[in-house]
């Protein structure tokens, strides 16, 4: 039976995931939750069942994944992008949690022009009606 996770290590797992690319370490969220690093790591992996290293990794080998397949940046890039500082290192972890290379990744991945993501305001505009049957100021549309 877990236990409900405190506050405490809510405000640290919660600076993992908006700050994830940023250079955290256990000490950096240790503090966040007001504890010594051993006892947060140890109430950490008590409460959300792994560590707060591997919680933070996870986060950015998750980000990484999204970036292989909607950004044509490079591995390395991506890499750094989400506060990884080694290719390699980056490339093994992903291999464990994906199960391939991020190159493999990116290639099983939807084609480019299936995930070209264009701004919100040119959908609404291209969706929005050309004649107008309504108007506010009461005046008769135009033809």
């Amino acid at each position: 039976m877990s236990r409900h996770p405190s506050r405490h290590l809510l405000r640290a797992k919660d600076l993992a995931d908006r700050h994830y690319e940023q250079p955290l370490t256990v000490a950096d969220m240790a503090a966040a939750a007001a504890l010594s690093s051993a006892h947060f790591s140890r109430e950490f992996r008590k409460a959300f069942g792994e560590s707060p290293h591997q919680y933070l990794l996870t986060r950015r080998l998750e980000r990484a994944a999204a970036l292989l397949w909607n950004t044509d940046w490079s591995i390395a890039e991506i890499c750094h992008s989400v506060g990884l500082g080694s290719v390699g290192s980056f490339t093994t972890s992903f291999g464990r949690i994906h199960g391939m290379t991020p190159t493999e990744y990116r290639r099983r991945g939807p084609a480019p022009e299936q995930i070209v993501a264009i701004p919100r305001c040119v959908a609404m505009a291209y969706g929005r009606p050309k004649s107008r049957t309504f108007r506010e100021d009461g005046a008769e549309p135009e033809s």
